[in-house]
């Protein structure tokens, strides 16, 4: 039987992304905010961390990446450059221990782009830079504008709209796109992800009866997984051949991507890049 290469003879891999969507764990303004949505004004939440809860459940998606051979597989972690997000990335993809990066372990960089909702919340304002880089060595600040010693995005009057934040979201999708590595994690916040989401789905073939389920809110440290397919640079018969998701998991694996049953298929109509 010809093997898919022959069948498919088209170099997808250049056109694909495997990004694994990771919420952050429980953080003190999120329980506080719970009891009263008010206290979210307060500078006692600055830069919320993590509860013991959020540090359990991050513990456990640990464990369930490690088991699934996901962790072995993760090219780079982007986080959110907030505690709770920096946490989360080091507990889950971190060396077991430290907290930490070692050359079997990913590389963890921290992205302005892909924070939480800027502006009159404490709880979402960024530390000074020099005290993450002391918190966090392990962590690479170098990389897509986190240069920036105090937090100059945070407006303590005014907050953020949804509009500018969908664009700062398309942004990161085309930052990541044009980085070389192919399966990436990215920490960060509920809202943010949904955007990720809404946007890579506004640009697909996706049934939009199952928008709804795949973009609901994030719940604390979970993962959603998304395959990442650019069909606008596959020919139309090309396309009408990977046009389900066994086919697509099929080509896949035969690039060593074994892991992948419960991701969802995303196929992009235009590419994320100009």
């Amino acid at each position: 039987m010809e093997s898919i290469e022959g069948q498919f003879p088209y170099p997808w891999h250049q056109h694909c992304k495997i990004l694994h969507l990771v919420r952050h764990g429980q953080a003190l303004h999120n329980v506080e905010g719970d009891k009263n949505p008010e206290a979210l004004l307060s500078p006692n939440l600055f830069d919320a961390q993590l509860t013991p809860l959020g540090l359990k459940q991050v513990a456990k998606l640990r464990n369930e990446v490690h088991a699934s051979g996901l962790f072995n597989r993760i090219e780079l972690v982007v986080t959110s450059p907030l505690s709770r997000a920096m946490e989360t990335a080091s507990g889950c993809f971190g060396r077991e221990g430290e907290n930490a990066v070692s050359s079997s372990t990913p590389k963890i960089t921290a992205v302005e782009l892909c924070r939480d909702r800027l502006g009159v919340r404490p709880s979402d304002m960024r530390r000074k830079m020099s005290d993450c880089r002391s918190r966090f060595p392990w962590i690479d600040f170098s990389m897509a504008s986190v240069d920036v010693e105090d937090d100059n995005l945070w407006n303590p009057e005014l907050r953020e709209s949804e509009e500018e934040l969908a664009k700062r979201v398309t942004k990161l999708l085309n930052w990541v796109w044009k980085r070389p590595e192919k399966e990436i994690v990215i920490v960060s916040h509920g809202l943010v992800l949904q955007h990720i989401l809404i946007n890579l789905l506004a640009n697909s073939d996706f049934n939009p009866t199952l928008t709804p389920a795949l973009c609901k809110r994030f719940d604390n440290c979970e993962l959603r997984s998304v395959v990442i397919l650019d069909t606008s640079k596959i020919g139309r018969e090309r396309w009408a051949w990977l046009c389900s998701d066994d086919k697509a998991k099929d080509v896949l694996k035969q690039c060593g991507h074994h892991s992948i049953d419960v991701a969802t298929y995303i196929y992009l109509k235009s590419s994320l890049v100009a």
